[in-house]
């Protein structure tokens, strides 16, 4: 019996459902485990208040060390660019969908874009909007898609942001923005879902059958993102944004988009490379683009965000 970990949210579920799906050859006999996290139970402080490095994935990697679960099921976005010891990224699926959208309550479909109150929490979202928009009125949400979509029709606010993989994995909202990336660079490994496991399992249980179902270019193209948040960020939550997807169908060309903002989003730093290397050399080029964006002023924001 695989005993599958998971939060108990709609979309964590159906995510947990579709690596149980993937994996049905290798494990006939599996059980999904909902685990509550502590960033669904408190649903009041924004996240970055909280202080708490990987707040949706920590239970579930709690649960793997203490053998409760066999492997856990993640959005690869949520979880920190460096794995608790003992517990490795065992595999990720292909990326379906990238980016951020915007969803308007019914009120607001008319309504000009730069009048719009917005409601969210991600630091980066409100900093990107920032920078195009600065006299936007933000407030706080918080709670899965369901409760947020329910909070926006009662007013809470015009529009608020999803990654568009929350909304279109359960086919939720049919009326939604796609935010280019001229507006909002989507965050390191957004769209794709990740399994976790204990180090020794990888080895012992799970090599074939990960192996199977793990996307190498996805895997590539996140590890990249997520090196460039790893060398940027220094334990400091940042507005940081980065994508990197092939521009080949050989995959040996690929671009890559990154930007770092300051809160306020006054200070701005985008950097785009198209890059020319092999699967295996690509995740490199997320610190040498982080090294970039240091040398480019992304230095004095990320130490003026350290003294916050």
């Amino acid at each position: 019996m695989l005993r599958i970990g998971t939060r108990s949210s709609p979309l964590a579920l159906w995510q947990a459902e579709k690596v149980q799906s993937e994996l049905k050859n290798f494990f006939p006999k599996t059980k999904i485990c909902p685990i509550k996290s502590g960033g669904d139970i408190n649903l009041k402080t924004p996240l970055y208040e909280m202080g708490v490095t990987g707040i949706f994935t920590k239970d579930l990697d709690i649960a793997l060390l203490h053998n409760h679960i066999d492997i856990a099921v993640h959005s690869l976005k949520d979880m920190p660019t460096v794995p608790p010891k003992g517990i490795i990224t065992a595999a990720v699926l292909p990326r379906d969908y990238p980016k951020d959208i915007m969803v308007r309550s019914s009120a607001a479909r008319d309504k000009p874009i730069s009048e719009l109150k917005i409601a969210t929490s991600s630091l980066r979202r409100k900093a990107f909007w920032q920078s195009q928009f600065p006299e936007t009125e933000f407030c706080d949400i918080r709670g899965n898609v369901q409760t947020r979509l329910s909070k926006l029709e009662e007013g809470l606010a015009d529009a608020t942001f999803f990654s568009q993989a929350g909304i279109a994995r359960m086919n939720l909202v049919e009326d939604y923005e796609i935010l280019e990336d001229a507006l909002m660079i989507s965050a390191p490994g957004q769209g794709v879902i990740g399994i976790s496991c204990r180090k020794e399992d990888f080895k012992n249980k799970f090599k074939v059958a990960f192996s199977h179902i793990n996307c190498e270019l996805t895997r590539a193209c996140t590890e990249a993102e997520r090196n460039l948040l790893h060398a940027l960020e220094g334990g400091c939550t940042a507005p940081i944004g980065a994508y990197c997807e092939a521009s080949s169908e050989e995959n040996v060309s690929f671009t890559f988009k990154a930007r770092l903002a300051s809160l306020d989003g006054k200070k701005l730093v985008n950097v785009e490379e198209t890059i020319l290397c092999t699967l295996e050399s690509l995740p490199k080029y997320g610190i040498e683009l982080a090294e970039k964006i240091k040398s480019l002023g992304g230095k004095e924001i990320m130490e003026s965000l350290q003294s916050h």
